[in-house]
């Protein structure tokens, strides 16, 4: 059984995450906390083969309910309606939360990967912060990141309720659905995803 982190610890420990991010520690993408890739990169740094819209790149404060995008849309159901119940409830206190990236297509996963290893150096560093294709949850559908930051820190409190956790100690946007957290509380995060086995099989 995965051992479970107090919610004190789990806070601090996602508290400090958030603010290494914040304070510029090397993620997926220099541009935006909670982001997959900001626009720029996308459209400028991948030229011909740029991502769009159909491959689940999110226009900047898409939103929960946005079902204008397959990023949003193409979530596994169980997952976006724990998000939309969040959502409504994060926005109640004043925390107005926004889809940074959902559903990805493999072209999007692959090529982020490719950008992570350029910015990165290696494979083995750009690992830690973004998964195979075959492997990534957000290509499955099954993660989501969201932002901004307060709105990122009020999920890592109250997520639990709704079944949303975080996943990644490095990465405190991104959240997966865990029903059994609404009980038990969510499982202990992993470091990065370089240190999920369902990830690096």
């Amino acid at each position: 059984m995965v051992p479970l982190l107090p919610a004190a610890a789990l806070a601090a420990v996602l508290a400090a995450a958030l603010v290494a991010a914040l304070a510029g520690a090397p993620g997926p993408s220099p541009a935006r906390v909670g982001g997959a890739t900001s626009r720029t990169d996308s459209a400028g740094a991948l030229g011909e083969q740029a991502v769009t819209e159909a491959d689940g790149l999110l226009p900047d404060g898409t939103g929960a309910f946005d079902d204008r995008y397959p990023g949003v849309a193409d979530l596994d159901p169980a997952l976006l309606q724990a998000l939309r119940r969040a959502a409504a409830d994060a926005a109640e206190d004043g925390a107005a939360l926004v889809v940074n990236s959902g559903w990805r297509s493999r072209r999007y996963q692959e090529q982020l990967l490719a950008e992570a290893v350029a910015r990165h150096g290696s494979p083995q560093e750009a690992a830690r912060w973004v998964a195979p294709a075959d492997t990534s949850a957000h290509v499955s559908g099954d993660a989501v990141d969201v932002g901004p930051a307060a709105a990122a820190a009020w999920l890592s409190e109250h997520g639990a309720r709704y079944g949303l956790c975080p996943v990644y100690r490095n990465e405190p946007w991104h959240f997966e659905l865990r029903p059994r957290a609404v009980a038990e509380g969510c499982p202990a995060t992993h470091a990065d995803p370089a240190h999920d086995p369902r990830v690096q099989r």
